[in-house]
């Protein structure tokens, strides 16, 4: 385990997720299944998908679902001493185009570039300077092709 150079409260777990919930919430197991701790409702941070019933909602999800769902990921989270239900983390899989690589694939950025989500800087002060500018700027690029929910001309919030 090791704390990343931008957040003095931040750890990275290696985790295991189990079930998604959204296009920005999964469950992941980090460590002893026996744990009642070992469980985290971890949400996406930066981003936004859109909710169940809202349109790209399922695609946002099945996305999600395609990247992440029973695979080992790096999982840095906010405050570890928080017993918050919900915690805010950074995604971090191995990517399907180099299944024996590192854990390089940051599922929250990879969700912008494909136009489900919408960056939420308000969500992401843990982010570097430089990933905050990633992040903002995949979803420029969405929106400049009219990727997923920049499609439509009046998105639905979130």
């Amino acid at each position: 385990m090791f704390a990343l150079p931008f957040s003095t409260h931040a750890r990275t777990q290696t985790c295991f997720v189990v079930s998604i919930h959204s296009g920005d919430t999964v469950t992941a197991r980090c460590g002893d299944a026996a744990s009642a701790n070992a469980w985290r409702l971890v949400r996406l941070q930066g981003i936004e998908a859109p909710k169940p019933g809202q349109p790209f909602a399922d695609q946002a999800r099945q996305k999600m679902h395609d990247m992440v769902r029973l695979k080992p990921a790096d999982v840095d989270c906010d405050d570890p001493t928080s017993h918050a239900r919900e915690r805010i983390c950074r995604v971090m899989v191995t990517p399907d185009s180099a299944p024996n690589g590192p854990r390089t694939l940051d599922a929250g950025l990879a969700l912008l570039t494909v136009g489900l989500a919408r960056w939420q800087p308000a969500q992401a002060q843990r982010l570097s300077p430089q990933e905050r500018g990633q992040y903002e700027f995949a979803e420029e690029e969405a929106r400049a092709k009219r990727a997923g929910l920049w499609k439509d001309s009046r998105p639905a919030r979130p």
